[in-house]
């Protein structure tokens, strides 16, 4: 599909890479430099709908960049106008709304790596698209890598047949452990469960749990313990070319102080071959600056994105779509 339309133009950052024959992230601008108002931008989106989701599908991420988006308003306008129905997250994330489907990103120390996930990965229904928005770029690190999951499954399926064979039919099994109901920002999973589920009620909170599809575990100190399994190791998503997602979140809760990964008969997976597909992943990542009003499509069926360490200040605002 050649890239045609006269509403935007296709610029270049630092950080792309040519994965499969597709450009990550594919650029747009404005067409003209004196184009770049949100009005104009807002009218490009809803004339070339069908067009602009089909890029976000075959590139995986779309960054529009040097567009006169300044704030959560301008964002929830852009939002608004690609149509896509709104998700509510759920997660160990600390977030705050900022403005109707505008939240903040990860509230947890800007000091520490957010490891790479796809948003929601364990519950039932998790977002086709994240959207972030930068406000406040960061004066040094703070990027938001993101990794062509597919190129994960090939080169575990070269290093490990047998052992991605084993996780494939087992299944996976995580637990994760939310210590206390109050929110905790001083760590980037200290969300609490009366946040997570929308409720302060925990028969309420439970039956919320189970619709997602966990289990829990209420815990003497006033926490709870969820467990989520059997989980899938590999997903093929419909118009991705039949590519194998590494679609699960095996290394970043492998092994954790409040987490674990499993075969789904809670047998450990040998550490040496979690530790190999971390490599794997971070030899696969992509990367760029943020720039103010940069605003990037992920496709989240497709990439595994995180946070590297950043110095104050920074701002990315997020909102994530069905």
């Amino acid at each position: 599909m050649e890239f045609s339309c006269k509403d935007f133009k296709v610029g270049k950052c630092e950080g792309q890479k040519i994965v499969d024959g597709e450009v990550m992230p594919l650029v747009l601008l404005p067409p003209e430099p004196n184009k770049r108002d949100l009005e104009l931008l807002l009218s490009a989106l809803r004339n070339n709908k069908d067009w602009f989701e089909q890029m976000i599908i075959k590139n995986s991420a779309v960054l529009l960049r040097d567009f006169d988006v300044n704030n959560a308003v301008d964002f929830n306008d852009i939002v608004e106008t690609c149509g896509w129905e709104d998700i509510r997250y759920v997660g160990p994330a600390p977030r705050t709304q900022i403005h109707k489907r505008i939240w903040t990103a990860n509230e947890g120390p800007l000091s520490e790596f957010i490891y790479y996930h796809h948003e929601m990965v364990l519950i039932k229904e998790c977002p086709k698209k994240v959207i972030l928005f930068c406000e406040i770029p960061p004066p040094e690190g703070g990027e938001t890598p993101f990794v062509p999951s597919f190129k994960v499954t090939e080169k575990m399926l070269k290093d490990f047949p047998e052992e991605v064979k084993e996780m494939e039919e087992k299944g996976l099994k995580y637990s994760f452990t939310a210590r206390s109901t109050q929110n905790d920002t001083s760590s980037m999973r200290g969300r609490g469960w009366e946040d997570a589920f929308g409720t302060s009620d925990p028969e309420e909170a439970e039956r919320r749990a189970n619709a997602l599809g966990m289990d829990m575990e209420w815990l003497p100190n006033g926490g709870v313990k969820t467990i989520l399994g059997p989980r899938p190791l590999t997903r093929v998503f419909e118009g991705r070319k039949g590519r194998r997602m590494w679609f699960n979140t095996l290394v970043g809760m492998y092994g954790k102080e409040l987490s674990s990964a499993t075969f789904a008969d809670g047998t450990e997976i040998p550490r040496h071959v979690v530790e190999r597909c971390g490599e794997i992943i971070e030899e696969e990542s992509i990367q760029f600056k943020w720039q103010k009003g940069d605003v990037v499509f992920l496709d989240n069926l497709a990439l595994l994105h995180g946070r590297r360490p950043s110095l104050p200040p920074r701002k990315v605002l997020v909102a994530t779509c069905k």
